[in-house]
């Protein structure tokens, strides 16, 4: 009686199957325009009329950005291959004030997790000895600025925004980490998560095959791109109706550069909101479309994925509403820096 014995899949193969999906992918995407185009010629609406305009952007738009989305996620699915959130704490566990927040704020960037994931990677980075302002470092820089952000960013506004945004972005989270760390507020944890036993944090030992990455890249897409797509769409609809709508007047007078409350107002806005780097960055496209300072914009942007109210109301369940106000109070001083700062920079 014989037996097959399966074979490993072959790296060749995978590989070659990735870069014709990546080639198919460029010819999809070079093709959005006539696409979005040709479909607003099949409706029965003026093209040149608000109501056209607003479904030219979002045929052109919404396609654009879940391409975006997909390459973007698929190829730091497969680089966060090499960074399993255990592994992510095991190299915050034990880092000093200053450094461990540089570190923590970095490996963000590689990690976007989401608000649901905040409260689990929370609990298991306090039960491995990670410091708590190293440990809000990382929960700022992840959802903030993380490649979703940082593509979007350089494929709709340019390297120079997508830059400056990392580094600011980046800045806030090592700052106010910093700054939480030093008021040393660990007993305004909620007591169940202070009783936690810091145990050892063990390795994954396998080692994963070229083909085990860019499967992880595939199913990073399916995961990720499966779990936000409606507010992708949901935000581009509200693009879409800023872009045809919205007077430019109003938003000027309310985004505008010359309106010093213009900042704050952003970010109180942004707060109840919720929605992730993909699902605003169309609105921040449009609203800069309608001549909204820059500045005031990414404010806007930062304090709906840093500041949600969502994910205040998860991040309830493991700390006190003390230790919330404090995170609110010195990630949001850090967000109208940089919206004052940017609206300076980029006038």
């Amino acid at each position: 009686m014989s037996t097959t014995v399966a074979r490993p899949p072959s790296p060749l193969r995978w590989g070659a199957g990735a870069l014709g999906a990546i080639a198919a992918w460029a010819v999809v995407y070079s093709k959005l325009i006539p696409f979005s185009e040709w479909v607003v010629s099949l409706l029965p609406v003026e093209r040149e009329s608000h109501l056209g305009e607003s479904l030219a952007f979002f045929f052109y738009d919404a396609p654009k950005v879940l391409l975006l989305l997909a390459l973007v996620v698929f190829a730091m699915g497969v680089v966060r291959s090499w960074f399993s959130p255990e592994r992510t704490r095991a190299l915050l566990a034990g880092r000093r004030e200053g450094v461990g927040n540089a570190i923590a704020a970095s490996l963000g960037i590689l990690t976007p997790f989401c608000s649901c994931s905040a409260v689990p990677l929370f609990i298991g980075f306090v039960s491995a000895g990670v410091p708590l302002g190293v440990t809000f470092s990382f929960l700022i820089a992840a959802p903030m600025v993380n490649e979703v952000a940082l593509g979007l960013l350089f494929a709709l506004l340019g390297w120079q925004v997508a830059l400056a945004y990392l580094a600011f972005g980046l800045a806030i989270a090592i700052v106010a980490g910093w700054v939480i760390g030093r008021l040393k507020l660990e007993a305004w944890l909620e007591p169940w998560v202070l009783q936690i036993h810091a145990g050892a944090v063990v390795l994954p030992q396998e080692t994963l095959t070229w083909p085990d990455r860019i499967r992880a890249g595939l199913d990073a897409v399916k995961e990720i791109v499966g779990r936000v797509w409606y507010w992708i769409v949901a935000g581009i609809a509200m693009g879409a109706l800023i872009h045809g709508y919205a007077p430019e007047e109003l938003l000027a007078s309310i985004m505008g550069r010359d309106a010093w409350w213009s900042v704050p107002a952003a970010v109180l806005v942004g707060i109840p909101m919720y929605s992730n780097a993909a699902g605003i960055v169309p609105v921040v496209e449009a609203l800069l479309g309608k001549g909204a300072a820059l500045g005031t914009v990414l404010a806007f942007m930062m304090s709906v994925i840093a500041l949600s109210l969502p994910e205040m109301i998860i991040l309830r369940k493991v700390l006190s509403l003390k230790l919330i106000a404090v995170f609110v109070a010195v990630v949001g001083a850090g967000i109208l820096a940089v919206g004052f700062l940017f609206n300076l920079l980029f006038a």
